[in-house]
């Protein structure tokens, strides 16, 4: 089935707006275009539900009930239970929070391992454990592809081991890592698993129920939605770790680990990220499909449209002597997120491109330990070009050919 692309751009208004439907958007990865239903959300609780939320007034039950109907809906998509579905403030905040249990809930001595291919979110709060006696062990990526061999895991993991933590795809390498063939090897070790998705969930909101990991952590902000943090914890590990919040929600999970009270206006927007999956698996004929099937066919149709967009970008640049491509060459096994080093600044390139109406960055995206290990110079940094599903053949061949003026 191929993904109606008119369709789903008629689901993001920002392609109506005068100062950006000519421009071709491949700064995906640092914050995707919001979708009609969540600005439609948000607008409307700010408009008739800006109250404090779960009072039996009617604006604020019905405040309570778009929260509820979020986490709801969102753990139905993803195979997990409702509570086990946290909101915070962003993706960071909920890493440091769950550190600070580990923090309390650990024993000097005891072990947890880390990578050198994360953003630095899912890598400082973990290394910073060591100042409390905490061991902190690296599983390193190869220095010339960036790839992170399940194999090394192994050799890391003894009965100290008590969490690994590792990107489901890292925002520079790309490379698709294989989540539960390294979750059961992590919990065949006794270790738990978190999972940084912020670089992977804007591809298809995966099933972390079938997936296997015990925490599993993305952004709503570029994921279609509101500025918003949204954790995955399942219940084993989630109440086995020691309350974060005030003491008197210790017995509700999804707010063991919020600390700050919720954006209540942010939080009910969520819900419009389901929205979104349903209508798009509905117009692609998956009406009848329970929640879980309607996000699997949500994240097939998206895949698809990138890996067809993203082949020919690929190839467009590998070959080149001026540039060295991050990760692999094969666009099935990685996501659109493409890192190019070049002989000068990715943030001077970048700048060019924009004259030509393409919108990426440069620089390093708090990634300056697997660009580090791979040799990149983190004075230049790199060029990044990443893109979702909305992105359509007219913009990557724009895309190539701005390239070619460029570099």
């Amino acid at each position: 089935m191929t993904l109606d692309t008119d369709f789903v751009r008629a689901q993001f208004p920002a392609f109506e707006q005068a100062g950006l439907k000519t421009q071709v958007f491949m700064e995906n990865a640092g914050g995707s275009y919001p979708c009609a239903q969540v600005i439609d959300r948000l607008t409307r609780f700010y408009l008739t539900r800006k109250v404090q939320p779960y009072a039996p007034y009617e604006a604020s039950r019905l405040g309570g009930e778009e929260m509820d109907e979020a986490r709801a809906r969102l753990a139905a998509i993803m195979g997990v239970k409702t509570d086990e579905v946290s909101f915070g403030p962003s993706t960071t905040q909920n890493t440091y929070v769950l550190a600070q249990a580990f923090r309390r809930w650990m024993q000097p001595g005891e072990a947890i391992v880390v990578t050198n291919q994360d953003h630095e979110a899912n890598s400082g709060p973990w290394r910073r454990l060591a100042e409390d006696g905490i061991e902190i062990r690296e599983w390193r990526i190869d220095p010339e592809t960036g790839h992170l061999d399940p194999a090394g895991l192994e050799d890391l993991l003894d009965d100290k081991v008590r969490l690994v933590c590792f990107p489901h795809c890292s925002n520079v390498v790309g490379e698709i890592n294989p989540v539960t063939e390294i979750t059961a090897i992590a919990h065949a070790a006794g270790a738990f698993v978190c999972v940084d998705g912020v670089s992977y969930a804007p591809h298809g909101l995966p099933n972390v129920g079938d997936l296997g990991p015990d925490i599993y952590l993305f952004s709503a902000y570029k994921t279609y939605g509101p500025h918003q943090g949204i954790m995955v914890i399942r219940r084993a590990l989630g109440k086995m770790l020691p309350n974060e919040g005030h003491h008197f929600n210790g017995g509700t999970l999804y707010k063991r680990f919020t600390p700050a009270g919720p954006d209540h206006a942010q939080v009910a927007a969520c819900a419009g990220m389901a929205d979104y999956i349903d209508a798009l698996a509905g117009h692609h004929g998956g009406t009848d499909l329970p929640p879980s099937g309607r996000g699997a066919l949500a994240h097939d149709l998206m895949r698809a449209q990138e890996e067809a967009l993203l082949q020919p970008l690929l190839d467009a640049v590998k070959s080149r002597n001026a540039v060295r491509l991050i990760g692999p060459s094969d666009a099935a096994r990685r996501a659109p997120t493409v890192a190019l080093a070049l002989n000068r600044p990715g943030e001077e390139v970048a700048a060019e491109l924009a004259l030509r109406g393409i919108n990426c960055g440069g620089g390093d995206f708090y990634a300056q330990r697997p660009l580090q290990a791979m040799g990149v110079d983190l004075d230049r940094g790199v060029l990044r070009l990443s893109f979702v599903h909305y992105t359509t053949r007219d913009d990557i061949d724009r895309v190539i050919a701005a390239l070619d003026d460029v570099i």
